[in-house]
């Protein structure tokens, strides 16, 4: 399988783009395809019209870009398209590849405050949460922890937090300055459905050490936190629910109907 980008050039026009692209995105959202199939894309095509908007670039023509980009995805295969905004108002639909499908993960606490200036909108900082990663990677773990100048946990680069203390599913406070996460809403529905306490927490990483903690996102879904590195990090990961996880796993799953 081969990536393409795809420069939309109006109504059911595309022209591919060769080399890298000549400029950042100010605005992304990636979801996963598989076989045709995307979960949750409304809310997808929602957050990015959002960032746009919040960005002032022009949203009149999201509509049928996004519309054109589903067409446009592979009815076979495992794929994880982009869709960018770019200055000037270029439009961007990216078809990659997915990698590697990960069961569990690893965090490393950032030894410095989150700088995101922008961390309700996925794009502006995609760079600095690129380089975290690559940190977080240096460090024995798959991503970075997010902790504010207050000390408090925000998310991780690249996925929501969420957290089980007992049988009571914990979310970051409402106030706390994170991206809007499709899984994370979609995980939090399924969890009123079924009657689970939801508790929005303010709380430091070594907190967490008594807790279940996922990372959760579009391309892996849920993954347990089973490792920590870094200053400040939890002293040990708590052993997963495997029965809760496979059931909230499996609602992710049923969910994944959202055809092209």
């Amino acid at each position: 399988m081969t990536a393409r980008r795809l420069h939309w050039a109006g109504p059911g026009r595309w022209s591919e783009e060769v080399g890298p692209a000549p400029e950042a995105a100010l605005v992304v959202d990636s979801f996963l395809a598989v076989g045709g199939r995307v979960r949750d894309l409304d809310r997808h095509g929602a957050r990015f019209r959002a960032g746009c908007a919040a960005l002032g670039l022009p949203t009149a023509d999201l509509g049928a870009f996004l519309t054109d980009a589903a067409a446009a995805l592979p009815r076979a295969g495992r794929w994880f398209p982009r869709v960018e905004a770019h200055p000037g108002g270029r439009l961007v639909l990216w078809v990659r590849p997915a990698p590697p499908e990960q069961w569990e993960t690893r965090l490393w606490v950032a030894p410095e405050p989150d700088a995101r200036r922008r961390p309700e909108v996925k794009g502006p900082d995609l760079a600095l949460l690129a380089g975290l990663r690559g940190r977080a990677v240096a460090h024995g773990a798959d991503d970075a922890l997010l902790v504010g100048p207050d000390g408090v946990v925000r998310e991780a680069a690249h996925s929501a937090l969420l957290w089980w203390r007992g049988d009571r599913l914990c979310v970051p406070a409402p106030d706390l300055p994170v991206l809007p996460s499709v899984t994370a809403a979609r995980l939090r529905g399924a969890a009123q459905a079924a009657g689970v306490p939801i508790t929005p927490e303010r709380c430091a990483p070594a907190s967490l050490a008594e807790a279940e903690v996922w990372t959760v996102n579009a391309l892996h879904g849920i993954r347990p936190v089973v490792g920590w590195r870094g200053a400040g990090a939890p002293v040990r990961a708590a052993v997963p629910d495997a029965a809760r996880l496979d059931h909230f796993r499996s609602q992710l799953a049923a969910d994944a109907s959202t055809r092209r």
